[in-house]
């Protein structure tokens, strides 16, 4: 069986959804190692944005229009460093609430490259929680779980600062021992 490279990602958007809006920064760290990472940041691909989005992230979408990278450059340097940090090992996406970073990874990986090292899935952090603490959804909150596995890093709505605290926090699920 090929190994496995665990990589925390995180990503700041204009909005909900890909195509409709765009991704703003991708921030990426591999679990055991947040030393290894890449952060970039990305030109809108169209116009549209919700406010609070921006607010949240402290982007400009006028600023990143003018000094993002083009999609699909910024999307061929993210595959090169993934394929690069994994080192012939397999690539898992891994996110907190993966299905919002996943959504937008894949779509852009297949819109820009037609093609998405991580394959078909990801691994979301918040289910793997409640798998091991046998909690219900509800509390899978992000202030809950760093209780249990708390992290050096300030989650700051910056990509790579939140992909880092993601991996500290999944490390520490990784090596819970579950009480039989």
């Amino acid at each position: 069986m090929k190994k496995e490279t665990f990589i925390s990602v995180d990503i700041e958007a204009s909005g909900p959804i890909p195509g409709e809006y765009s991704m703003l920064s991708i921030g990426a760290a591999v679990i055991g190692d947040t030393k290894t990472n890449f952060y970039i940041e990305l030109k809108p691909i169209n116009d549209n944005f919700i406010q609070r989005a921006l607010d949240i992230s402290k982007f400009s979408m006028q600023e990143l229009k003018e000094k993002g990278k083009e999609p699909q450059e910024a999307m061929r340097k993210f595959e090169e460093w993934i394929i690069s940090a994994c080192n012939d090992s397999r690539p898992v996406f891994v996110a907190f609430n993966a299905t919002f970073d996943w959504s937008f990874v894949n779509y852009y990986f297949h819109k820009f490259l037609r093609r998405n090292p991580f394959g078909i899935s990801g691994l979301d952090i918040k289910v793997y929680y409640m798998g091991l603490k046998k909690c219900a959804w509800a509390d899978t909150v992000k202030r809950k779980v760093r209780t249990d596995f708390p992290s050096k890093t300030k989650h700051t709505h910056n990509a790579l600062d939140d992909a880092v605290e993601q991996a500290e926090i999944f490390e520490k699920m990784l090596s819970f021992k579950i009480k039989v």
